[in-house]
């Protein structure tokens, strides 16, 4: 575990190194602290309220999927739960905060971790086919046009991987043993560990456990609804705080450089995601804007954009621990990303 954690550790510092390389490249300091300067207080309230509406959508949703597997919290509980998670996955790298949503529900409800897990999968997996449907819908309408090489790519790559995704889910609650029979096989592990082999496939089948949620349409239907609520309000903002920043992009190039940073974003995380976010949203302005202007303005509008995201995000979740204390759940994020961690060990033993 501990080599696994190195070798991702390393991994995300490449990640954070080669984007702040690519981020800082010709941007212009001086107009950059000047845009910043100049930054009034009703941009950062206009999309700070885009972000609470965000933030709350992107919390209720998680309950639909609670319900189709059985389970689930009134919205005084799964707030705060899910805040100390959303904190946890924004603020530390190689994905470690993933396990602390699922490892608190499980806990809080007694129900196995590897089910939550798999509804964070399912989770993970439709955010990542609309925002690809999104992208590469826009591709599309421009003809190419707009799109730098580097776009382009990324439109046919999202796409081509999370349709990939969605099949294997939908394959995975019709024939589940076949589907891992499969896998396996696809993998070449049943050939060069035929013992892991074994531990592995037992290990996807209690992930696809958490898959049923596909299975119940009506909460399933509320859950892609809100799903859609999030996003779009997301954008929004994205564009609003764009506008009060002085960028001339439309509303759909807002969504488009938002769908782009969430490709992006699935790659293996920097810390804090430094450097990734900015390079995300740098190269996305890049298909609508000068580069002069991304080097100046774009990038003051990188910095204010995770700077107040992860402001948030960090307020919100330290908020939320008193919470999580008075219930028994681990009231600090060190605790519970170590019993994450555990959990997550103990289901795969």
């Amino acid at each position: 575990m501990s080599r696994k954690l190195i070798i991702q550790g390393v991994l995300s510092l490449i990640v954070c190194g080669v984007c702040v390389v690519y981020a800082v490249h010709g941007m212009d300091g001086h107009a950059v602290l000047h845009a910043l300067g100049s930054l009034g207080p009703r941009a950062v309230l206009l999309y700070l309220g885009t972000l609470i509406i965000t933030h709350l959508f992107r919390t209720l949703r998680w309950e639909y999927l609670l319900r189709a597997l059985g389970t689930s919290l009134p919205f005084k509980r799964l707030l705060p739960i899910s805040s100390a998670g959303f904190m946890a996955i924004l603020a530390l790298p190689v994905r470690l905060g993933e396990f602390v949503r699922p490892y608190l529900v499980a806990r809080e409800r007694h129900v196995r971790m590897s089910t939550m897990v798999g509804a964070v999968a399912v989770e993970r997996i439709v955010d990542g086919l609309l925002i690809s449907i999104l992208f590469f819908g826009a591709y599309l309408a421009s003809a190419g046009d707009l799109f730098t090489r580097e776009l382009r790519a990324a439109a046919w790559l999202s796409l081509f991987g999370f349709l990939t995704l969605t099949v294997f889910l939908v394959l995975a609650q019709i024939w589940t043993d076949r589907t891992i029979a499969v896998t396996l096989r696809l993998t070449l592990l049943t050939w060069l560990a035929p013992a892991r082999a074994e531990q592995a496939g037992d290990k996807l089948r209690s992930l696809i456990s958490g898959f049923r949620a596909l299975a119940d349409r009506r909460n399933f239907s509320i859950f892609l609804a809100q799903s859609v609520v999030y996003w779009a309000s997301n954008g929004l903002g994205m564009w609003i705080l764009a506008r009060q920043m002085h960028l001339p992009i439309s509303l759909g190039a807002a969504f488009v450089i938002m769908a782009f940073t969430g490709v992006v974003l699935t790659l293996p995380n920097s810390p804090g995601l430094v450097g990734q976010f900015h390079a995300a949203i740098k190269l996305g302005l890049m298909a609508y804007l000068p580069a002069t202007v991304v080097n100046s303005s774009g990038m003051a509008y990188a910095i204010v954009l995770h700077g107040i995201q992860t402001l948030w995000y960090i307020a919100a979740g330290l908020a939320s621990l008193p919470a999580l204390s008075r219930s028994g759940a681990h009231v600090s994020l060190s605790e519970a990303v170590r019993g994450s961690s555990r959990a997550a060990e103990a289901e795969e033993a």
